[in-house]
């Protein structure tokens, strides 16, 4: 009698978690994601949010669409101050005004979802395929980088299809968020652009105090 009722129980369960599935959701992503600790590198970039990117909304299927456009931009917005100690944000190339930085242009490729009914683990999926365009302030190519990101519910007993995605999308962009600050100076091409830069920028400072040094000189002892 027990084990019938557990099966009846299991049933319903079931059921009710395939009804959730089928539905449609529509879910916008308004979280604030917490500052970054990490000490910044002593270099500049300007990431270039543009407006595709900055109001993208994911439709992976015809049942659901996913508004993550704001959300993704404070997410980088937050990372990025962890990685370089100047920064400036803009809507296109053409507002970048830093000399000398690093151009940042991201962009999603793809976003795709899964539930309990496809994937058979009794859990919500987000996956959330990011590129980052890496150029120098002269526009030339320093690295095109993929970077995926990955994010799912602990169990499929969400109060709402829609709830379940929210929650697997926000963990997908802290993991975006996290990969980010982990592998960055990690790409070969990044770390050598990096290098370059704080050697250029030793030798300014070289140079500039050796003009300094030069007018105070007893050769040089400057106007009475």
């Amino acid at each position: 009698m027990l084990t019938i009722k557990m099966k009846t129980f299991a049933a319903i369960i079931s059921l009710i978690i395939l009804s959730g599935c089928s539905s449609s959701a529509s879910v916008q992503l308004t979280n604030e994601f917490p500052q970054v600790l990490a000490k910044p590198k002593a270099l500049s970039a300007a990431v270039v949010f543009e407006p595709s990117f900055a109001t993208y909304v994911a439709k992976p299927n015809a049942k659901t669409v996913i508004d993550i456009g704001a959300a993704q931009v404070r997410l980088l917005r937050n990372a990025f101050a962890g990685l370089f100690s100047t920064l400036e944000f803009v809507a296109s190339r053409e507002e970048i005004t830093a000399d000398n930085a690093m151009v940042i242009i991201p962009s999603v490729r793809e976003v795709q979802v899964s539930t309990p009914s496809e994937n058979y683990l009794n859990v919500f999926e987000v996956w959330i395929k990011y590129n980052l365009d890496l150029e120098t302030a002269e526009g030339e190519s320093i690295d095109s980088w993929f970077m995926p990101a990955y994010g799912k519910t602990p169990d499929a007993f969400m109060a709402s299809k829609s709830a379940a995605i929210e929650e697997a999308a926000i963990i997908a962009l802290r993991d975006a968020g996290a990969k980010l600050m982990l592998d960055f100076y990690r790409i070969p091409a990044v770390n050598n652009w990096a290098a370059e830069e704080q050697k250029r920028t030793r030798q300014e400072q070289d140079s500039i105090q050796q003009a300094q040094n030069a007018e105070v000189s007893p050769l040089n002892p400057g106007p009475n």
